[in-house]
């Protein structure tokens, strides 16, 4: 199957707001800029009131009957809507895991470039999953594996607290882990001298 290696659009952060003119409801419900509720009137007087205040009359909840308008400034609505919707677009990010191939043959240059990337994944909250793809007569030298994922770890340690969720495993031909961040900096948990158990 054919990865499309096109971007999607991006999806516009703040919903469309329709404000004074644009406002198509013959009458609304009011809150003014102190948040006080000044109650239902018709469009034209809401406008007028806005107007007088030499500020904009805002639809917030089109949904409600009659829908709900604020009178506000419209520049600083949309810059507080903002910040606080890239607040919570921060705060909602779903960990996922994130591969991390790895071979028993990695050069140390690979190997940093493997660790840099694995740092970013784990710097956003995601999981890592380094994993060794035994071929051949690798297959009879699982232990190769087992080092190469240990060196893996303690140079990725230096930078990110980690700790081992899924310590180091094989199944059939790979040799997986999965690694998280842990809140504590400092040394990684796993690397107080104990040998992780290796499973052939």
């Amino acid at each position: 199957m054919r990865i499309s290696r096109k971007k999607r659009p991006a999806r516009a952060l703040l919903p469309v707001y329709y404000m004074n003119d644009r406002i198509k409801a013959p009458q609304v419900r009011v809150i003014d800029a102190a948040e006080n509720n000044l109650g239902v009137m018709d469009i034209a007087q809401a406008l007028e009131r806005a107007r007088a205040e030499e500020l904009d009359l805002v639809e917030i909840n089109p949904k409600a009957v009659p829908p709900v308008c604020k009178i506000v400034d419209f520049t600083h609505f949309k810059y507080q809507r903002e910040k606080e919707l890239k607040k919570q677009k921060a705060k909602s990010h779903v960990s996922d895991t994130k591969g991390v191939r790895l071979s028993i043959r990695i050069g140390d240059h690979d190997l940093d470039v493997r660790k840099a990337q694995a740092e970013n994944f784990l710097n956003r909250g995601d999981k890592v999953k380094p994993e060794i793809i035994l071929r051949g007569r690798e297959n009879a030298r699982p232990a190769l594996a087992f080092e190469v994922l240990e060196r893996f770890y303690r140079l990725l340690a230096t930078a990110v607290p980690i700790k081992y969720e899924q310590a180091p495993t094989k199944q059939a031909n790979k040799v997986t882990a999965i690694i998280v961040k842990t809140g504590l900096p400092g040394v990684a948990e796993g690397e107080d001298g104990d040998e992780m158990d290796k499973k052939d």
